[in-house]
């Protein structure tokens, strides 16, 4: 018979000591809470399908001379498709106007209580590319294949994918020309990166691939004032010399080709080739 001993005392929570529970909960006011988030939920969804009314009328702003206010509409007709006039995706609509031909950027509000309101803003061509193509003012080709091209925009081309690089030339050295009395009627660079400018003279001004903006720098410094006083006998300036040019002359009227270094037919000097 095995001995036994005293017993282990069991872990007994002390006499006093809280025990935890769960806190207690006004439902009643828990139930009030979520009954009035439901009224105000159900208030608001009454005032959107109030006002969610179908759109019936499209006013279209802006000043047109290539884009039809007509077209604008349907486009906008279209996109809406039944959509009431608080669930209609804004964004959407003036996405699908902006695509539509020689529009720059549009900009869409509603009109209650079931109507939206437009604004367009028109491309402005400032350059034709290649063919067909126009340029705006931020260089970007907006239309491929037009048809008609006002005659008086300057005819720029180059490699595809060079539109805003050609363009950016072109204003950068405009300005100066006109400053000369004189324009640019075309701007090319061809596929070896080499630079043309024709002039509204007749006079064509060639600039090569290299230091591009230095020898446009000394046309106008050493050869603007020559284009300008002759432009009847010069076929073209060739800019393609480390410190000077080289003049073609129309029909021999200079002697031929006059490269840098000889004596201009006006006096000017010309720096050593």
């Amino acid at each position: 018979m095995g001995l036994i001993g005293p017993r282990k005392p069991r872990n007994r929570r002390k006499q006093g000591e809280p025990r935890w529970r769960l806190p207690a909960v006004d439902w009643r006011r828990a139930a009030t809470t979520m009954l009035g988030a439901a009224i105000v939920g159900a208030g608001v969804a009454a005032v959107v399908w109030a006002l969610d009314q179908p759109i019936q009328r499209v006013a279209v702003q802006g000043r047109f001379q290539r884009v039809s206010p007509m077209d604008v509409e349907q486009a906008v007709k279209e996109r809406v498709r039944g959509a009431g006039l608080v669930s209609i995706d804004l964004a959407a609509v003036q996405r699908k106007i902006e695509e539509l031909p020689w529009v720059d950027t549009a900009s869409v509000q509603r009109a209650w209580p079931r109507g939206l309101q437009v604004m367009v803003t028109e491309q402005v061509a400032a350059a034709r590319w290649g063919a067909n193509g126009i340029l705006n003012a931020r260089g970007e080709l907006f239309a491929s294949e037009t048809r008609h091209i006002p005659a008086e925009l300057p005819r720029l081309a180059g490699p595809p994918g060079t539109e805003q690089q050609v363009a950016q030339r072109y204003f950068a050295i405009q300005g100066r020309l006109v400053e000369g009395g004189m324009r640019i009627v075309a701007l090319q660079l061809d596929a070896r990166g080499a630079w043309r400018i024709d002039l509204d003279n007749g006079v064509q001004v060639r600039l090569g691939r290299r230091q591009v903006d230095e020898r446009f720098e000394r046309f106008v410094a050493a050869a603007l004032r020559l284009v300008s006083q002759r432009p009847q006998d010069i076929d073209y300036v060739d800019m393609r010399y480390t410190n000077g040019f080289a003049v073609g002359w129309k029909g021999g009227a200079g002697g031929g080709t006059r490269v840098a270094g000889g004596s201009a037919p006006d006096g000017d000097e010309f720096a050593g080739a």
